[in-house]
């Protein structure tokens, strides 16, 4: 009987220390993680809406499939051999026969929803962040002009990201 009893009391002391070491810890992580949002968010370039656009094989076999997961269509269409689906924030794009593999795309000066945001970083200020600090580009936007631009480079790992701003 005193061997349970010692047994209980033992995982019970066990539970509470480590009750409050996590407890300690997480404040330390969650004191740690606002010093480093404020750091991220003064350094941090608008990029604008993300979504992904994939290369799909069967573009209506794809619309099919991801409005099971959710998502609605949202702009494109069957004739233009692409659709934007949206669902809450999340966009995917789906394109058939346009490109090879798929694309990281962020939308400077756009919300998830397309409507215009009023500050944001416009690609060409973009561009030069990237390419001062030492990233290679595959395209580029001309610098002499304003508005509609886009950039893409590649990621270590070979995902393409493009930039592409409408306004």
């Amino acid at each position: 009987m005193r061997k349970k009893y010692l047994i209980k009391s033992g995982l019970i002391t066990s539970f509470v220390i480590g009750f409050y070491f996590n407890t300690l810890f997480a404040q330390k992580t969650v004191t740690d993680n606002k010093e480093i949002t404020k750091t991220e968010i003064q350094n941090n370039m608008k990029l604008g809406v993300f979504s992904i656009s994939l290369s799909v094989k069967d573009l209506k076999t794809s619309q099919d499939f991801y409005e099971k997961l959710g998502f609605i269509t949202f702009a494109g269409s069957m004739k233009q051999n692409y659709l934007i689906m949206k669902n809450d924030k999340a966009l995917i794009g789906l394109f058939q026969g346009m490109f090879q593999g798929n694309i990281l795309t962020f939308n400077p000066g756009w919300d998830e929803n397309a409507n215009n945001v009023e500050n944001y970083d416009d690609i060409r200020d973009i561009q030069k962040h990237l390419k001062n600090s030492g990233l290679a580009l595959t395209s580029e936007a001309d610098e002499k002009t304003k508005g509609p631009a886009s950039l893409m480079l590649t990621d270590p790992d070979g995902n393409v990201i493009l930039l592409d701003q409408h306004r």
